[in-house]
Protein backbone atom coordinates (compact mmCIF):
# COMPACT_ATOMS: atom_id res chain seq x y z
CA UNK A 1 0.00 0.00 0.00
CA UNK A 2 1.37 3.25 -0.66
CA UNK A 3 2.27 5.60 2.14
CA UNK A 4 0.48 9.31 2.17
CA UNK A 5 2.60 12.26 1.88
CA UNK A 6 3.68 13.51 5.21
CA UNK A 7 1.83 17.02 6.20
CA UNK A 8 4.00 19.69 5.96
CA UNK A 9 3.76 20.69 9.82
CA UNK A 10 4.41 16.85 10.65
CA UNK A 11 8.26 16.72 12.68
CA UNK A 12 8.77 12.43 11.50
CA UNK A 13 6.72 10.25 9.40
CA UNK A 14 3.89 8.32 10.12
CA UNK A 15 2.45 6.23 9.40
CA UNK A 16 6.06 4.29 8.70
CA UNK A 17 7.51 1.28 10.10
CA UNK A 18 10.62 2.99 12.12
CA UNK A 19 10.21 5.51 14.90
CA UNK A 20 6.26 5.66 14.47
CA UNK A 21 6.29 1.83 14.59
CA UNK A 22 8.50 2.18 17.69
CA UNK A 23 6.51 4.78 19.42
CA UNK A 24 3.54 2.77 19.11
CA UNK A 25 4.83 -0.36 19.85
CA UNK A 26 6.17 0.64 23.23
CA UNK A 27 3.39 2.35 24.27
CA UNK A 28 1.09 -0.60 23.63
CA UNK A 29 3.67 -2.64 25.71
CA UNK A 30 3.09 -0.44 28.67
CA UNK A 31 -0.20 0.16 28.12
CA UNK A 32 -0.81 -3.74 28.54
CA UNK A 33 1.61 -4.23 31.24
CA UNK A 34 -1.05 -1.83 33.15
CA UNK A 35 -3.58 -4.00 32.44
CA UNK A 36 -1.88 -7.50 33.53
CA UNK A 37 -1.16 -5.58 36.77
CA UNK A 38 -4.84 -4.57 36.93
CA UNK A 39 -6.14 -8.50 36.00
CA UNK A 40 -3.90 -9.39 38.67
CA UNK A 41 -4.71 -6.52 41.52
CA UNK A 42 -7.55 -8.23 43.57
CA UNK A 43 -9.52 -5.58 44.91
CA UNK A 44 -13.32 -5.18 45.98
CA UNK A 45 -14.08 -3.04 43.12
CA UNK A 46 -12.59 -5.24 40.57
CA UNK A 47 -16.24 -7.56 41.33
CA UNK A 48 -18.11 -4.95 42.09
CA UNK A 49 -20.57 -3.31 39.23
CA UNK A 50 -18.58 -1.67 36.52
CA UNK A 51 -15.40 -3.02 37.86
CA UNK A 52 -12.10 -0.80 37.20
CA UNK A 53 -13.89 0.99 34.38
CA UNK A 54 -15.38 3.15 37.03
CA UNK A 55 -12.18 4.47 37.06
CA UNK A 56 -11.77 7.65 34.91
CA UNK A 57 -7.83 6.24 34.71
CA UNK A 58 -8.92 3.01 33.52
CA UNK A 59 -11.30 4.28 31.03
CA UNK A 60 -8.60 6.97 29.27
CA UNK A 61 -6.05 4.00 29.51
CA UNK A 62 -8.19 1.69 27.30
CA UNK A 63 -8.41 5.07 24.82
CA UNK A 64 -4.73 5.40 24.93
CA UNK A 65 -4.33 1.57 23.70
CA UNK A 66 -6.86 1.74 21.60
CA UNK A 67 -5.49 5.06 19.70
CA UNK A 68 -2.16 3.16 19.64
CA UNK A 69 -3.14 0.07 18.37
CA UNK A 70 -4.65 1.66 15.69
CA UNK A 71 -1.69 3.52 14.71
CA UNK A 72 0.64 0.93 15.30
CA UNK A 73 -1.72 -0.90 12.74
CA UNK A 74 -1.50 1.62 10.37
CA UNK A 75 2.30 1.55 10.70
CA UNK A 76 2.15 -1.88 9.35
CA UNK A 77 -0.10 -1.36 6.66
CA UNK A 78 1.11 2.16 5.33
CA UNK A 79 -2.99 3.01 5.51
CA UNK A 80 -4.09 6.81 5.05
CA UNK A 81 -7.34 6.03 6.86
CA UNK A 82 -5.89 4.08 9.20
CA UNK A 83 -3.91 7.21 10.15
CA UNK A 84 -6.53 9.50 10.02
CA UNK A 85 -8.45 7.62 12.35
CA UNK A 86 -5.57 7.41 14.84
CA UNK A 87 -5.39 10.90 14.49
CA UNK A 88 -8.97 11.44 15.44
CA UNK A 89 -9.48 9.26 18.42
CA UNK A 90 -6.24 10.94 19.61
CA UNK A 91 -8.14 14.49 19.93
CA UNK A 92 -10.02 12.59 22.71
CA UNK A 93 -7.55 10.26 24.38
CA UNK A 94 -4.27 13.11 24.86
CA UNK A 95 -6.11 15.72 26.40
CA UNK A 96 -7.98 13.50 28.70
CA UNK A 97 -4.76 11.34 29.99
CA UNK A 98 -3.02 14.94 30.17
CA UNK A 99 -6.07 15.45 32.08
CA UNK A 100 -5.83 12.32 34.17
CA UNK A 101 -1.96 13.26 35.30
CA UNK A 102 -2.97 16.66 35.95
CA UNK A 103 -5.92 15.56 38.16
CA UNK A 104 -4.35 12.58 39.99
CA UNK A 105 -0.61 13.88 40.80
CA UNK A 106 -2.49 17.27 41.94
CA UNK A 107 -4.76 15.13 44.19
CA UNK A 108 -2.28 13.59 45.27
CA UNK A 109 -0.21 16.49 46.54
CA UNK A 110 -2.83 17.65 48.48
CA UNK A 111 -4.07 14.09 50.12
CA UNK A 112 -3.40 10.94 48.59
CA UNK A 113 -6.53 9.55 50.43
CA UNK A 114 -8.68 11.51 48.10
CA UNK A 115 -8.07 9.37 45.24
CA UNK A 116 -7.58 6.02 47.01
CA UNK A 117 -7.99 4.64 50.57
CA UNK A 118 -4.50 3.87 52.60
CA UNK A 119 -4.74 0.06 51.68
CA UNK A 120 -5.13 0.25 47.82
CA UNK A 121 -2.70 2.83 47.38
CA UNK A 122 -0.16 1.52 44.60
CA UNK A 123 3.64 2.04 44.73
CA UNK A 124 5.32 4.30 42.32
CA UNK A 125 6.16 2.15 38.88
CA UNK A 126 2.37 1.19 38.62
CA UNK A 127 1.14 4.69 39.48
CA UNK A 128 3.50 5.74 36.86
CA UNK A 129 2.06 3.04 34.36
CA UNK A 130 -1.49 4.12 35.14
CA UNK A 131 -1.38 7.80 35.09
CA UNK A 132 1.69 9.33 33.69
CA UNK A 133 3.35 6.70 31.02
CA UNK A 134 -0.33 7.25 28.68
CA UNK A 135 -0.07 11.03 28.60
CA UNK A 136 3.62 10.92 27.86
CA UNK A 137 3.57 8.51 24.89
CA UNK A 138 0.38 9.99 23.13
CA UNK A 139 2.09 13.70 23.62
CA UNK A 140 4.98 12.66 21.84
CA UNK A 141 2.69 10.58 19.26
CA UNK A 142 1.11 14.15 18.89
CA UNK A 143 4.19 16.48 18.31
CA UNK A 144 6.45 14.35 16.47
CA UNK A 145 3.91 11.89 14.48
CA UNK A 146 0.94 13.97 13.36
CA UNK A 147 -0.45 16.27 11.74
CA UNK A 148 -1.74 19.25 13.71
CA UNK A 149 -5.41 19.58 15.13
CA UNK A 150 -8.09 21.61 13.23
CA UNK A 151 -10.12 21.32 16.23
CA UNK A 152 -11.49 24.87 16.80
CA UNK A 153 -12.21 26.28 20.56
CA UNK A 154 -16.18 25.68 20.50
CA UNK A 155 -15.50 21.80 19.50
CA UNK A 156 -13.15 21.84 22.12
CA UNK A 157 -15.23 22.72 24.59
CA UNK A 158 -18.00 21.02 23.69
CA UNK A 159 -15.88 17.20 23.66
CA UNK A 160 -14.50 17.97 26.91
CA UNK A 161 -18.09 19.10 28.58
CA UNK A 162 -19.35 15.89 27.07
CA UNK A 163 -16.44 13.39 28.31
CA UNK A 164 -16.94 15.09 31.68
CA UNK A 165 -20.57 14.38 32.26
CA UNK A 166 -21.12 11.34 31.01
CA UNK A 167 -18.42 10.05 32.70
CA UNK A 168 -20.13 11.99 35.62
CA UNK A 169 -23.61 9.96 34.50
CA UNK A 170 -21.67 6.85 34.72
CA UNK A 171 -20.39 7.34 37.95
CA UNK A 172 -23.60 7.73 39.43
CA UNK A 173 -25.21 5.08 38.08
CA UNK A 174 -22.55 2.86 39.31
CA UNK A 175 -23.17 4.07 42.73
CA UNK A 176 -26.54 3.36 42.85
CA UNK A 177 -25.87 -0.11 41.95
CA UNK A 178 -22.53 -0.42 44.61
CA UNK A 179 -23.43 2.51 47.08
CA UNK A 180 -19.98 4.03 47.10
CA UNK A 181 -17.64 5.75 44.57
CA UNK A 182 -14.60 4.74 43.27
CA UNK A 183 -13.03 7.73 44.44
CA UNK A 184 -12.91 8.81 47.92
CA UNK A 185 -13.02 12.73 47.08
CA UNK A 186 -16.81 11.81 45.70
CA UNK A 187 -17.88 10.92 49.21
CA UNK A 188 -16.68 14.40 50.65
CA UNK A 189 -18.37 16.15 48.29
CA UNK A 190 -22.10 17.12 48.02
CA UNK A 191 -24.00 16.59 44.68
CA UNK A 192 -23.01 19.98 43.24
CA UNK A 193 -19.90 20.20 44.68
CA UNK A 194 -19.22 16.93 42.32
CA UNK A 195 -20.76 18.74 39.24
CA UNK A 196 -18.52 21.62 39.76
CA UNK A 197 -15.79 19.64 40.24
CA UNK A 198 -16.72 17.76 36.68
CA UNK A 199 -17.07 21.07 35.44
CA UNK A 200 -14.19 22.06 36.49
CA UNK A 201 -12.43 18.90 34.86
CA UNK A 202 -14.20 19.66 31.63
CA UNK A 203 -12.49 23.03 31.95
CA UNK A 204 -8.76 21.92 32.49
CA UNK A 205 -9.39 19.43 30.02
CA UNK A 206 -10.25 22.03 27.42
CA UNK A 207 -6.88 23.72 28.54
CA UNK A 208 -4.98 21.02 27.93
CA UNK A 209 -6.29 20.72 24.70
CA UNK A 210 -5.15 24.18 23.76
CA UNK A 211 -1.94 23.60 25.27
CA UNK A 212 -1.36 20.48 23.18
CA UNK A 213 -1.88 22.44 19.88
CA UNK A 214 0.14 25.74 21.55
CA UNK A 215 3.23 23.28 22.12
CA UNK A 216 2.33 21.19 18.65
CA UNK A 217 3.30 24.98 17.19
CA UNK A 218 6.05 25.69 18.98
CA UNK A 219 8.01 22.58 18.38
CA UNK A 220 6.90 21.95 14.63
CA UNK A 221 7.13 25.69 13.71
CA UNK A 222 2.91 26.56 13.50
CA UNK A 223 3.36 30.19 14.02
CA UNK A 224 -0.33 30.75 13.42
CA UNK A 225 -2.39 28.51 15.80
CA UNK A 226 -5.56 29.76 15.23
CA UNK A 227 -5.42 29.17 11.67
CA UNK A 228 -6.36 26.05 10.21
CA UNK A 229 -4.00 23.10 9.55
CA UNK A 230 -5.21 22.78 6.43
CA UNK A 231 -6.13 26.39 4.80
CA UNK A 232 -2.26 26.60 6.24
CA UNK A 233 -1.07 23.32 3.97
CA UNK A 234 -2.51 24.90 0.91
CA UNK A 235 -1.61 27.62 1.20
CA UNK A 236 2.16 26.62 0.61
Amino acid sequence: MEQMARHPFQRLASPSRQVSMFLHTAGIISFLASFQFLAEWETEISTSFGGHYQFLTIIGLALALSTFVIGLIADLTLSPSLFQAKNSLAVCSTPLEVLISILFWGLCAIDKNLVFPPESELSFLPNFGFHAAPGLFLTLDLLLLSPPWTINGFATVALSQTLAFLYWFWVEYCHRQNGWYPYPIFDILDTWQRATLFAFSAFLMTGSTMLLKWLYGKINGLEAIGVPAVARAEAE
